[in-house]
């Protein structure tokens, strides 16, 4: 992998103009909550100047986890990078007329970031990778579901197909919608590099090339987006749920990282072990010291924690490897400037900026503490003996999401990287969903019990 050159960023006037040329009416103005839902408020041709001038309000407190009643007015300030005209989706969208977008970042009244902004946090945490001489690329494998729809369009978990793992047409039914949404994202400024039938019936990955953080975690909310609606168009859902069925494979999202300093590689050395440098050991050795206090980050649903168990390739031991995908961290084979550690426990339903945030936080506190991760296991460590665990130091993952809020909390490092704001209120929010789930009486208790009892 070699960084990209910096392409320079459009002006306002620039993107004026392209308003107008292109005949486009309506202007999103696109931020994320806490919780990784993406919003925006949507602007007409009268309001484009306004809004490009980061003049445009709205009441903070209706968006969850970011402000109270009292002090509800909040900008968006646009990053004028992130400009994109919307393919059309369908003859009727071209009617109404083109829509274009705009990611912001969430500021004060007064001009200075909102702490509950989760762009902003990532934005901190690669400032201060920037001030140790680092720049974190991230190339993302997510994984998505598509169901059928109801005749009144509810969704449902009957899989669009029966195939499985890089299956072709016509057991492949998705093949055409991929390339319809690859085409879509392709139209959008991506770099698709792949495109395949993952494992389950009904499961589908689409890659593409790996950016800068702040670009991948743009990319994977407008990827979602894009998904989702093109599946619509074909009359099905799209889900980026973890585990919407049982007894098949989950949906992942792995995280391919890797530090460059100076337009170098810098977890690339011929020479190390595994052709790692010290400062790639230092970093997956932060990873795996900070895994279970990030995991509430990377995996922030009841339901992701029916996907991390035993069986189904995804990642339930704390450990990392060059050759085996038991572990939670992977070196995989390519080198030189394409070496990089693959994270296998994220999944797609967790909020993109504070996933990487926490990532990167992680290996930075690696570097800064010259740690030094456990020697690596190149055997299958599902079959390894509680024994053997414990002799190679393996620990494993939180095994609910409230057990991984505690360990959450008990994270020093992580706690500072997510900031007061976004602790506090992402620990109240998810406290409060694993407390309702809790309270509520599920199928299989009834049916498993309500005879016999």
């Amino acid at each position: 992998m070699t960084p990209k050159s910096d392409q320079p960023l459009p002006t306002a006037e620039q993107i004026l103009q392209l308003l107008q040329d292109q005949e486009v009416k309506f202007l999103r103005l696109q931020f994320t909550d806490i919780l990784g839902n993406t919003k925006n408020v949507e602007v007409p041709r009268s309001q484009f100047q306004k809004a490009l001038n980061g003049d445009v309000t709205f009441d903070g407190s209706a968006v969850e986890g970011f402000t109270r009643v009292e002090e509800s007015d909040m900008l968006l300030s646009p990053d004028l990078s992130t400009f994109l005209i919307y393919p059309l989706f369908s003859r009727e969208e071209g009617e109404r007329g083109r829509v274009a977008r705009l990611i912001c970042d969430v500021m004060m009244p007064g001009g200075t970031p909102f702490g509950g902004d989760p762009r902003h946090v990532l934005k901190q945490q690669i400032a201060r990778a920037q001030e140790l001489g680092y720049e974190m690329y991230v190339g993302v494998e997510p994984e998505f579901f598509l169901f059928e729809r109801t005749e009144n369009g509810r969704g449902t978990t009957t899989t669009h197909d029966k195939a499985g793992y890089f299956d072709l047409a016509p057991v492949d039914k998705g093949e055409r919608i991929r390339r319809e949404i690859a085409n879509k994202l392709v139209e959008m400024g991506f770099e698709i590099e792949a495109s395949h039938h993952e494992v389950a019936p009904g499961q589908h990955e689409i890659d593409f090339r790996y950016a800068p953080a702040l670009e991948t975690a743009d990319r994977i909310a407008t990827f979602k987006f894009v998904v989702k609606r093109v599946a619509l168009e074909y009359g099905l859902l799209a889900s980026f749920l973890p585990k919407p069925l049982a007894a098949v494979h989950g949906s992942g999202m792995h995280c391919h990282l890797s530090l460059f300093k100076a337009q170098k590689n810098a977890f690339d050395d011929p020479q190390g072990e595994y052709g790692l440098s010290v400062t790639a050991h230092q970093f997956i050795a932060g990873l795996l010291d900070h895994a279970e206090g990030m995991t509430a980050i990377t995996n922030p649903l009841v339901n992701s924690y029916k996907r991390l168990v035993p069986g189904f390739e995804a990642p339930v031991n704390i450990a990392w490897s060059t050759s085996n995908r038991s572990a939670l961290i992977r070196i995989p084979a390519k080198h030189g400037n394409s070496t990089r550690a693959e994270v296998r426990m994220p999944d797609p339903s967790c909020n993109p900026y504070l996933a990487l945030a926490v990532m990167l936080a992680a290996g930075l506190d690696g570097i800064t503490q010259k740690m030094e991760p456990a020697p690596a296991i190149q055997r299958n460590i599902f079959k390894m003996t509680v024994r053997e665990k414990r002799h190679h130091r393996v620990k494993e993952l939180p095994s609910d999401l409230s057990e991984a809020v505690k360990e959450l909390q008990k994270d020093e490092v992580i706690a500072q990287a997510l900031g007061e704001h976004v602790m506090d209120h992402f620990v109240e929010a998810k406290t409060a969903e694993w407390r309702a789930y809790n309270q509520t009486v599920h199928q299989w208790e009834l049916d498993r019990y309500l005879d016999l009892i």
